[in-house]
């Protein structure tokens, strides 16, 4: 069995906030996948399905962020599922918004749900890095994070989510760089073929001259039966 986490905050009121991709994130899948519907168990919210050959547990803490470890232990110690089966899917200040990356293992770059998560399973899980890029001050982070995408941003993250449901099955099975792909079909979707090729640079080739028209002959008659005879 497969546990994917989905970081965020529980409540109406959170639902659009930044802080709240990972609960896009599975969503997403829960809907486009056919998983069951959502129900509370271990401190959270739980949807069940399957991708592929794989049993697969949808977890949606609902601990707020900074106790999200609580429920992740609680459904890992009951599943009996090791740390290094566990995905959890959250938002990243230090990627561009749109971006995604993988990681396994490491720090928490002071992230408070990846922080909790260390404190009740330690390091070894894996990570979906969303990026929702920063602020540009520290002192504006908790402002930015705890509030709504903005409108300009909706293009950016449907398509991201899409990529995420699109290749997810690809992450289950271990194909990282083609889950990463997946979405970057999405983000970024290849030219058709029928585009016409774009103009090399530098200058256009000069257009060949027009030939000159004669000029009119302007000798009388008789001048001109004088120049055939010579």
């Amino acid at each position: 069995m497969k546990i994917l986490v989905g970081l965020g905050n529980p409540g109406a009121q959170y639902a659009g906030h930044r802080h709240n991709i990972g609960f896009m994130a599975l969503d997403r899948i829960a809907s486009d996948h056919g998983f069951g519907p959502w129900r509370a168990k271990f401190n959270g919210e739980v949807s069940e399905g399957r991708l592929g050959a794989d049993k697969v547990l949808l977890l949606k803490p609902a601990t707020f962020m900074n106790e999200s470890g609580r429920a992740v232990q609680a459904a890992c110690a009951f599943h009996k599922v090791a740390p290094a089966d566990v995905i959890v899917f959250h938002d990243e200040l230090d990627l561009a918004p749109g971006k995604v990356r993988l990681k396994t293992g490491g720090g928490h770059a002071g992230h408070n749900g990846l922080r909790s998560i260390h404190a009740h399973l330690g390091p070894d899980y894996d990570r979906v890095r969303l990026g929702i890029g920063h602020p540009g001050h520290k002192d504006r982070v908790a402002g930015y994070v705890l509030h709504d995408f903005a409108k300009a941003d909706q293009d950016w993250l449907d398509d991201v989510l899409r990529g995420i449901s699109d290749g997810i099955g690809q992450l289950i099975d271990g194909h990282g760089d083609r889950f990463l792909n997946a979405i970057a079909l999405r983000a970024a979707p290849p030219r058709s073929s029928t585009t016409k090729p774009a103009k090399p640079p530098g200058p256009s080739p000069a257009k060949p001259a027009a030939a000159a028209a004669p000029e009119p002959d302007t000798r009388s008659a008789l001048e001109r039966l004088k120049d055939r005879f010579k």
